[in-house]
C-alpha cells in the first residue's frame, strides 16, 4: 500500500507517543475508558427510557453498547493492518486512520465530524449548566440563556489556560458528582418503592409511538460517545493485546449501569421524568448541593471539551496570511504578543459562538439526541465499518463483510432518520 500524504490537524492525541510502550495497567485503562465514555449524557437516560419504554430502552442501550464495542474493535484491526503493511509511524489518531484509509478527503471528513462532535458536546455542557442553574436560582427576569451568558467571561478566562492537566482534578470531581446524582435517583426509587408510591405496572415497557424510538436511540448513542479516544486508549496500555478483553469488561459494566439507572429514574418519576434527571430531585439541601457541585465541575471541565476545537481554530489562525506576514517580518517580542493576542481573541470568539448556539437550544435532551443521531452515529458506526471494509475487505469472510455492511447501512439510515425525527418531532 502506498503512502497517503495527510496534513490534517489531530484532534485527539494519545498520551504516549507512537514509538514508546504504553504504561497503563488493566485497571487504569478501565478507569480511562469509563472517564472517556461516561459523561453528563447519562443524566438524560431516564428521559430516554420514558420516551421509549423501560424494556425498549434497555434493549436499545444493549444494542448501542454492542455496536459501539464492535466498531471500536474494527478501528483497532484497521490500525494493526496499516502497521503490518506500512513502514511508517504508527497511526495515532482517528483522523490519521481516516487519512490512511481514504486519503486526504477521508482524513478531513473524520476530523470535521469529530470537530462538530466536540462543539456539540461543549454546547451540551452549557445547556446542562444553564438549565440546572435556572431551576435552582429562579431569579426574576433571568432565563436559561441568561445563565449561559453569565458563564461566558469565566469560560473565556479558563480557555486561555493552555495546560489541560490543570483541569484533571475537576474532571474527576464532575464524574464523582455524576455518580452522586445517580445514587440520589436510586435512593429516591428505593424510598418510593418501599412507600408504595408507584406501581411497576404503571410504567410502559414499550412506547405507543414507535416514531419516538430514534429520539431515545440518539440519546443512547450520545451516552457511548468517546470514539476519538479509542486508539489513544489502546496505545496507552502496557499489555495492548489484552485491550479487547478490557474494553469488553468496561462496556459490560457501563451498559449494565446505564440500563439500571435508566430504569430506576423512569420508575421513580414516570411521565414526570424531565430531560435532565437532576431537575426532578427534591429541593432539599443535599440534592441542591449535588446539582451545584455538578455545575461547578462542568464549568471547569468545559475547557477540556472545547480544547480540541480551540486547537483547530488556533491552527487555522496560524496559517492565516496575516500571521504568516507577522512571523516572516520579525520575531520581536511585540510580534509574539500580537500573535498570542490573536489566539486569545480566537478562543474568546469561539466560546461566545458556542454560548450563542447553546442559548437557542430548546432542551438538553433534544440537543443530545440530535448530536447522537447525527455526528455521533457517523463517527461511531459508519466510518469504522467503511474503514474496515476498505482496508480488510479482500481478507474478510462473507459473514464479516455482511456484518460490516449491515453496521454501515444501519448507521447511515439511523443518522438520517434519527436527525430528521429529532428536528421535527420535538
Amino acid at each position: 500500500m502506498g503512502e497517503k500524504k495527510c496534513d490534517t490537524i489531530p484532534l485527539i492525541n494519545p498520551s504516549p507517543s507512537s514509538s514508546t510502550q504504553g504504561t497503563a495497567s488493566k485497571l487504569q485503562t478501565i478507569g480511562n475508558i469509563i472517564v472517556s465514555i461516561v459523561g453528563t449524557g447519562v443524566l438524560g437516560l431516564p428521559f430516554a427510557f420514558r420516551v421509549a419504554g423501560w424494556l425498549a430502552g434497555s434493549i436499545g442501550v444493549v444494542i448501542t453498547g454492542l455496536a459501539t464495542f464492535y466498531c471500536m474493535l474494527l478501528l483497532i484491526q484497521c490500525r494493526e493492518k496499516l502497521a503490518s503493511e506500512e513502514e511508517l509511524k504508527e497511526t495515532t489518531t482517528y483522523g490519521d486512520l481516516g487519512c490512511r484509509c481514504m486519503g486526504k478527503p477521508g482524513g478531513c471528513l473524520t476530523e470535521f465530524l469529530i470537530f462538530i462532535s466536540q462543539c456539540g458536546g461543549s454546547v451540551a455542557y452549557l445547556v446542562f449548566i444553564g438549565q440546572n442553574l435556572a431551576s435552582l436560582f429562579k431569579l426574576h427576569g433571568l432565563t436559561i440563556a441568561s445563565y449561559i451568558f453569565l458563564l461566558v467571561p469565566i469560560e473565556i478566562a479558563l480557555s486561555w489556560i493552555r495546560s489541560l492537566s490543570a483541569f484533571a482534578p475537576f474532571s474527576i470531581f464532575a464524574d464523582v458528582c455524576n455518580l452522586l446524582a445517580m445514587a440520589f435517583v436510586v435512593k429516591e426509587d428505593v424510598q418510593q418503592a418501599v412507600g408504595g408510591n408507584f406501581s411497576f405496572r404503571d410504567r410502559k415497557a414499550f412506547t405507543d409511538n414507535l416514531g419516538r424510538l430514534p429520539f431515545a436511540g440518539g440519546m443512547a448513542v450520545y451516552c457511548f460517545e468517546g470514539f476519538g479516544m479509542t486508539l489513544a486508549l489502546e496505545q496507552s496500555m502496557r499489555e495492548r493485546r489484552t485491550f479487547p478483553k478490557v474494553l469488553a469488561m468496561s462496556f459490560t459494566w457501563i451498559t449494565l449501569v446505564y440500563i439500571l439507572f435508566g430504569i430506576f429514574g423512569y420508575m421513580v418519576y414516570g411521565d414526570e421524568t424531565k430531560y435532565i434527571i437532576t431537575l426532578n430531585l427534591p429541593r432539599d439541601w443535599t440534592a441542591i448541593a449535588v446539582q451545584i457541585d455538578l455545575c461547578l465541575g462542568l464549568v471547569f471541565t468545559f475547557p477540556i471539551m472545547v480544547h480540541p476545537v480551540s486547537e483547530i481554530v488556533e491552527g487555522k489562525l496560524k496559517k492565516n496570511i496575516w500571521f504568516e506576514k507577522l512571523r516572516n517580518n520579525d520575531a520581536e517580542e511585540s510580534t509574539i504578543r500580537l500573535e498570542k493576542l490573536g489566539i486569545y481573541m480566537g478562543s474568546a470568539v469561539l466560546v461566545i459562538v458556542l454560548a450563542v448556539l447553546a442559548s437557542f437550544v430548546p432542551g438538553f435532551g433534544v440537543f443530545v439526541s440530535l448530536v447522537g443521531s447525527s455526528v455521533c452515529a457517523l463517527i461511531s458506526f459508519v466510518l469504522p465499518a467503511s474503514f474496515h471494509i476498505t482496508l480488510l475487505g479482500s481478507s474478510l469472510s462473507l459473514w464479516q463483510k455482511a456484518l460490516d455492511a449491515l453496521v454501515f447501512l444501519c448507521g447511515l439510515l439511523f443518522a438520517a432518520y434519527g436527525t430528521y425525527n429529532t428536528i421535527i418531532g420535538f
